[in-house]
C-alpha cells in the first residue's frame, strides 16, 4: 500500500492515519490535519484501505471492505512502519471510521497511543447502534477529537457512556463530523481545526516525555 508522509522524516514520532469510510487519504480535511502536524515538527504516515486505493484507480465508488480486511490492512501498515522505520516511534488512528479500525488493533500491536478524529460512536440517527464494547476496557492511552454536535456521538451522548480511563477527549464547540461550526455559534472552522491541530500535538508529545511509546 501506498504510504503518504507529511513532516520530518527523522521526526521521533510518526502518526499513522488512516481515511473515513467515503473520503480519500488526501482529503482536504487530513491534508489540514497533516500539513499543521508537521509544523510541530510531528511526522504523519496516510495510507488508504485497498477499496479506496482502488477508486483512486478506476473512480468506481465502492463501499468499505467488510471490517476483518480492514483490520488485516491496519496490521499490516503498522509492520510495515516498523520494519521500515525501527527506531521511530508509532501512533495510530484516522478520520472516523479509519479511526474506529485503529482502535481494535491499538492494544494487540501495543502502540504507544491512538488520536480518532470524529469517532463514529454510532451511525447518524441510530444512537441504539452502539460501537464502544472495545472502548471499556483499551489500555492504550487515547485521544478522541470530537465535534460537540457531532451525528456520530454528540458531547451530550458520549459523556454517558461508560468509557475507558485512558480516553480523553478534545471537543470542538459546536463542530460537526468534521469540527465545522455553525455560523451563528460564533467560531470558525479554522478556530476549531487550529485548536484540534494544537492537541493533538501536544498528546504526541506528552507520550514522548513521558517515554510511553513503543
Amino acid at each position: 500500500m501506498k504510504i503518504l508522509f507529511t513532516g520530518p522524516i527523522n521526526a521521533r514520532c510518526i502518526l499513522a492515519l488512516a481515511h473515513g469510510a467515503g473520503a480519500p487519504m488526501d482529503s482536504p480535511f487530513l491534508n489540514t490535519i497533516s500539513d499543521g502536524l508537521a509544523t510541530h515538527a510531528h511526522l504523519v504516515a496516510r495510507f488508504e484501505f485497498n477499496y479506496m486505493a482502488q477508486r483512486r484507480e478506476d473512480g468506481v465508488k465502492r463501499p468499505p471492505s467488510p471490517q476483518r480486511m480492514l483490520v488485516a490492512e491496519w496490521n499490516a501498515i503498522i509492520t510495515e512502519l516498523r520494519e521500515s522505520y525501527p527506531g521511530s516511534r508509532l501512533v495510530i488512528g484516522g478520520k472516523s471510521m479509519g479511526g474506529r479500525i485503529a482502535s481494535m488493533v491499538a492494544d494487540e500491536q501495543k502502540v504507544a497511543g491512538l488520536v480518532c478524529l470524529g469517532y463514529p460512536f454510532h451511525p447518524p440517527g441510530k444512537p441504539e447502534r452502539l460501537r464502544t464494547a472495545h472502548l471499556g476496557s483499551i489500555a492504550t492511552p487515547i485521544l478522541i477529537v470530537q465535534g460537540t454536535r457531532d451525528q456520530f456521538g454528540t458531547r451530550d451522548e458520549v459523556t454517558g457512556y461508560e468509557l475507558a480511563k485512558q480516553i480523553s477527549f478534545h471537543w470542538a464547540e459546536d463542530g460537526d463530523h468534521n469540527l465545522k461550526p455553525r455560523k451563528s455559534s460564533g467560531r470558525s472552522e479554522d478556530q476549531n481545526i487550529g485548536e484540534a491541530i494544537a492537541k493533538v500535538s501536544n498528546f504526541l508529545s506528552t507520550l514522548e516525555d513521558e517515554g510511553q511509546v513503543k
